[in-house]
């Protein structure tokens, strides 16, 4: 199977740690980590993912809607394409081995691949866990 994920997305998986908009949430997150750490296959779509999913179900308007939510996927599209040296667009497939996850992990403490952060209710939390080393994270 292949693990749909949003551009964005893939700074926030070095981050996690098990914490989450709600209980629904935590535990599908829980399962798409276990997913990609199996190695299976990433797909970058637009829009919703499947970590957005358990959100789309609830009354108010999902941030995952939001304009915000795509500048961020571009923001992040254009930082982690960079570094890994790949386009990080709509319909790109790829598997998050341990050398790129480190390589990611690397820059986004260093600030490098963090202007899709800015603004993130998640940001000072992100910023804690690069800081400890990514310890306790799920990835």
């Amino acid at each position: 199977m292949t693990i749909r994920l949003r551009a964005h997305h893939l700074l926030c998986l070095l981050t996690y740690v098990g914490k989450g908009y709600s209980p629904a949430f935590i535990a599908n997150y829980e399962k798409v980590v276990r997913r990609l750490g199996e190695g299976e296959e990433v797909l970058i779509v637009t829009g919703p993912d499947d970590i957005c999913a358990p959100m789309l179900d609830e009354p108010a308007e999902p941030h995952c809607l939001r304009e915000s939510a795509a500048e961020r996927d571009g923001l992040a599209a254009r930082d982690v394409g960079a570094l890994l040296g790949r386009l990080v667009q709509a319909g790109e497939r790829f598997v998050l081995d341990a050398s790129s996850l480190a390589r990611m992990r690397k820059a986004f403490s260093s600030g490098l691949t963090r202007q899709a952060c800015l603004g993130c209710e998640w940001s000072d939390l992100c910023s804690t866990v690069a800081g400890s080393g990514f310890h306790d994270t799920r990835l």
